[in-house]
Formats: C-alpha cells, sequence, structure tokens
C-alpha cells in the first residue's frame, strides 16, 4: 500500500461515525497513525468518541486489540521456569490489590510482569501509587524488566514507548474526553497491554457499583461477555470477576495513603478484610490457572501462608528496591511516603448506619484535592487523600470520623469536607450485604 492509497485520519473517523464497519488494515493504520503521532490529539479525540456513539462488532473489537498490539513490541517470557500471570482492574476508589498480588503470586512460584496503568477518571491508577515512593522506575529499560522478573518474579511498571504505543496514546486522551468508559475501548486497551506483555493467564476485575466506570450490574456482565469473547483465540486463558465498588474497596483512596495500606497488609499490620479477601481470592485463582495449584484449596492455602509468612512482602521490597527504590521500605516507610502537614476529620452529624457512600463522589475527592489529573499532563500529589473511609453498613455515632481529609490548604479541605459528608448516607437500619465478587461465567448467547 502506497502513500497515496492510504486513507487519511478524517476519512477514517468520518467511517466509524457514521456506523460503517472498518476492517483489520483500516484499524492497523488507525493504530500506527495513533502511535506515530500523525492523528493529531483532536483526531485521536474525535475516533474515541466516534467508538463511543457507534461501537464495534466482536471482529472488529478483536483486531482493534491486535492492531493496539502490534503498534510496539512484544515481550516474550519462553525462558522462564513457571508461569506468566497477571491482573488487571477496571478502575476503582481504593484499589490496590496489584500492589499486594504480585509479589504474592512470585512467593508462590508464578511470575508477573504486570504492565499497569495511570489514574482514569476518578479511579485511581497503580503507577501514580508506586511513584509515591522515591526513585521508583515505572519505566525501567527493557534489560532491568527482564531481570526483576527472572530474579524476584514481578515487575509493576508502565508501557515502555516500544510496547502498544497505540493504546498508550490513545489511554491518556480518553481520560480526558469522557470516553473512559467506552466497552470496545476498555476491551481493547486492556487485552492488547496483556497481550504484548506476555501473559499466559489473567483475572480481569470487573468493578461495578456507583464508584465504578461501570456502575451497574448488567453492562458489567456484557463487558465481562465482551472480554471474553475478543480474548478467544489469542492464547490467553481469561477469567472474569465482578466486585463490588459500592464502596471504597479498602480503607484508604489517594496514592501514598494506599501504598501504606499496601505495606500494612503485606507485613501483617491492620488490613481491612474486603482488600485482604479480594486480593487472596484473585490470587488464589491464578495459582489455579496456572497450573501451580491443583484444587482450590491448594491454592488458597498457599497464598494465604505467602501472605502470614511475610514472603509476599520480602518480595515486594525487593521489586521495590530492583526498580529504583527505597532498599529499607518496610522498615522505615514514613521516611519515604509523603504526608501532609494538614489532616481534618469529616464527623457524622447523626447516629446510624452507613446506608450509602457516593464512592465517585470520593474518588473526584481525590482528585480536586490534587490526587489525580484533570488533564494528562498535570502533576499528582502523591500525599493527599482520604484515609479512614467507612463502609456501607458500619454503624455510626454523631461526632464519630466518617473519613479523615490529607490535604495541603484550609480552602481545599473546607470543600473537601461538604463532598465528603454529601457522599455518607446515614440511616436507621443497616443495608443489605454485597457480594465483593462474582465469578463471571460467559453467557452462551452473547455476541
Amino acid at each position: 500500500m502506497t502513500a497515496m492509497d492510504v486513507p487519511s485520519a478524517a476519512t477514517l473517523i468520518r467511517c466509524k461515525r457514521d456506523g460503517q464497519r472498518l476492517d483489520a488494515k483500516q484499524l492497523r493504520i488507525i493504530a500506527r497513525g495513533i502511535a506515530s503521532g500523525d492523528w493529531s490529539e483532536g483526531q485521536v479525540g474525535a475516533f474515541a468518541m466516534a467508538l463511543a456513539w457507534r461501537g464495534m462488532t466482536i471482529d472488529e473489537c478483536r483486531e482493534f486489540t491486535f492492531a493496539l498490539r502490534d503498534s510496539g513490541q512484544s515481550l516474550r517470557w519462553d525462558d522462564l521456569p513457571g508461569p506468566v500471570l497477571d491482573k488487571h482492574s477496571t478502575g476503582g476508589v481504593g484499589d490496590c490489590v496489584s500492589l499486594v498480588l504480585a509479589p504474592l503470586l512470585a512467593a508462590c512460584g508464578a511470575y508477573v510482569p504486570m504492565i499497569s496503568g495511570r489514574g482514569l477518571g476518578h479511579t485511581g491508577g497503580t503507577l501514580d501509587k508506586l511513584e509515591s515512593l522515591p526513585g521508583y522506575d515505572v519505566n525501567p529499560p527493557n534489560w532491568r524488566l527482564r531481570k526483576t522478573v527472572a530474579d524476584i518474579g514481578c515487575a509493576i511498571i508502565g508501557q515502555s514507548d516500544d510496547l502498544v504505543p497505540a493504546d498508550r496514546r490513545l489511554y491518556g486522551v480518553r481520560d480526558v474526553t469522557a470516553t473512559v468508559d467506552v466497552p470496545d475501548m476498555m476491551v481493547a486497551s486492556i487485552l492488547s497491554k496483556k497481550l504484548a506483555g506476555g501473559a499466559q493467564a489473567m483475572v480481569l476485575d470487573i468493578k461495578t457499583g456507583n464508584g465504578a466506570q461501570l456502575t451497574d450490574m448488567a453492562s458489567a456482565r456484557a463487558l465481562a461477555d465482551r472480554m471474553l469473547a475478543v480474548a478467544a483465540g489469542s492464547g490467553l486463558h481469561l477469567r472474569v470477576a465482578l466486585t463490588d465498588m459500592d464502596e471504597v474497596l479498602g480503607r484508604d483512596a489517594g496514592n501514598a495513603l494506599e501504598v501504606r495500606a499496601v505495606l500494612d497488609l503485606l507485613c501483617g499490620r491492620a488490613a481491612c478484610d474486603r482488600l485482604r479477601n479480594l486480593t487472596l481470592a484473585m490470587s488464589a485463582e491464578l495459582l489455579c490457572l496456572g497450573g501451580i495449584a491443583t484444587t482450590a484449596d491448594d491454592a488458597s492455602a498457599r497464598v494465604r501462608r505467602a501472605l502470614d509468612s511475610g514472603a509476599a512482602a520480602e518480595r515486594f521490597a525487593r521489586m521495590v528496591a530492583a526498580l529504583g527504590g527505597p532498599s529499607d521500605l518496610l522498615e522505615r516507610p514514613d521516611a519515604y511516603l509523603p504526608r501532609t502537614e494538614l489532616q481534618r476529620d469529616v464527623l457524622a452529624t447523626s447516629d446510624g448506619y452507613v446506608s450509602a457512600v457516593d464512592v465517585r463522589a470520593l474518588g473526584n475527592v481525590v482528585v480536586e484535592l490534587g490526587g489525580g489529573r484533570k488533564h494528562p499532563a498535570q502533576a499528582i500529589d502523591h500525599a493527599v487523600g482520604l484515609s479512614g473511609v467507612v463502609g456501607r453498613g458500619a454503624r455510626i455515632q454523631a461526632g464519630q470520623p466518617m473519613a479523615t481529609i490529607h490535604a495541603r490548604g484550609e480552602a481545599e479541605t473546607m470543600l473537601a469536607s461538604e463532598a465528603v459528608r454529601r457522599a455518607f448516607v446515614i440511616a436507621e437500619s443497616a443495608p443489605p450485604v454485597a457480594p465483593l465478587l462474582q465469578w463471571h461465567a460467559r453467557a452462551e448467547n452473547a455476541a
């Protein structure tokens, strides 16, 4: 195909805008144009909005996934003596499972080269959390990535310039064009990274609830079906979990605050049961998918032993040091994790039970405090956020803290206090208990 034969960005955007189906060749042209920078920011945003409006068929979405994957290099791990496993979340508030799961799996004999992302909208990003640690390099050279994975068993990093560059650019545009929750882009973005990263088996955590990208269960199940359909035949063994995001997953929301919660969990200090239980369940499932464990009971025993013995904490500490972070993080976390001088409790005004939590509002509070981005180039304040966030069903008394705000100034604190207070509904009776996790089986008639 000569340059004269290549359709322009405007032509391809118009095709999708008008509801036409794009073939594999056209989708590869789009991916190359996004990756190379030939497509402007406006054109990338226009294409994202056209996808939001018109959607894709399963075949289109599969071909777009492969086009994104092939826009750069792919990693191979044929020399490793164990299974290459991975996990991804569609994004939640207080969701720091990946930071515990990767070293936990490594301590059980798996290898986890985890390609992670930054925050999208009101949800936090794994890379932003890790960059709370001074020196941690989320974009190491290839030799260091390979050495870290081979020696330690895990490395949580971002996309390099050469790894799925089309998705890397599209990812940033989605965050500021109201296209974060477009199912076809979620599928293509997630699977292209995981396929390029060399994963053999993966658990996908699709959040559902008011704090998720997909707030209702029907949309979450539809995305799960689509993800499984697109992954079929790709060589990736995929299991999908639907998990609750009608409350903050842990008790903290904010980059350094969540890393501190991770260290507490890994080191056997105070830990949120929801965060611990979800991490253990997904880790156990991955051990079965990877063939390390033969039964669910065996898998569960292995991950609990790796966590309780401190083996997972040791792997996390070694990973951090290998990727440029502090070598004594477990012993001296306060020396490295930033804090704000201003901390303010938000107090309940009545007795009762927390019957509802507006989790999206709490995520937006963190963004407004500076812990998230309103535009792709915005710097992150890793210290700000919320701690001690109470969950649904908690019994609370007037004057008791519902959350603690970590902020830089009085004006931001006042605004955050009002938003946090409005995010909680206190009632006389406790709400029904929602299941934390449901494993999804693809519908027989899923398109």
